[in-house]
């Protein structure tokens, strides 16, 4: 491929993924910590309540979550509830709830979504078609970047062949030590 032709390709798909790739970056970054904060969502109001739960889990069934759903005024469509380490908890589109499954105390969290965090967030989510599709495209134009930009050097001691190889392989051992010591 010639030289001109390299430069070309790499330079107009990085002007094309710019906008892309900050996104990704932003979002994936948000999406790391989401642990330890909620980028995505701010609570607008956070309620004490206790609730006589029943004694046997298997009784806290799909109608008993929507009829205490009912009982506690929530307004939301229930999306999921479990019972885990000695909580149960529901989720539903815009609150959340948390109950201890022997004291019976618990919170209602009411919360909204970040703008435009919580939508840049949803590009990590998605698994729509068209989406899927064009994130293969976007993976696959990335590595066309990559590949271009260590071709675009022929000459000096900073070409691939002399140094770039090694700070290549440098970068492919983060992720596969990460892969192996976690």
């Amino acid at each position: 491929m010639k030289q001109t032709t390299v430069r070309n390709l790499h330079r107009d798909l990085g002007y094309i993924y710019l906008g892309l790739i900050i996104s990704f970056a932003f979002s994936g970054i948000l999406m790391n910590h989401r642990e330890n904060w909620h980028p995505e969502k701010y609570t607008l109001e956070a309620k004490e309540i206790h609730v006589a739960l029943p004694e046997n889990e298997k009784d806290i069934t799909d109608a008993y979550a929507e009829n205490l759903a009912k009982e506690l005024k929530i307004e939301d469509k229930i999306r999921r509830h479990n019972v885990r380490k000695g909580k149960f908890r529901m989720q539903f589109e815009n609150t959340q709830v948390e109950i201890d499954l022997k004291s019976g105390d618990g919170e209602i969290v009411s919360f909204i979504k970040t703008p435009i965090i919580s939508q840049t967030m949803f590009l990590h989510k998605n698994t729509s078609n068209w989406w899927i599709y064009f994130s293969d495209i976007f993976g696959i134009s990335l590595i066309i970047i990559a590949v271009t930009g260590a071709m675009m050097i022929k000459h000096g001691k900073h070409t691939f062949k002399r140094r770039g190889w090694k700070l290549t392989l440098a970068g492919l051992l983060f992720p596969i030590l990460f892969l192996i010591f976690s």
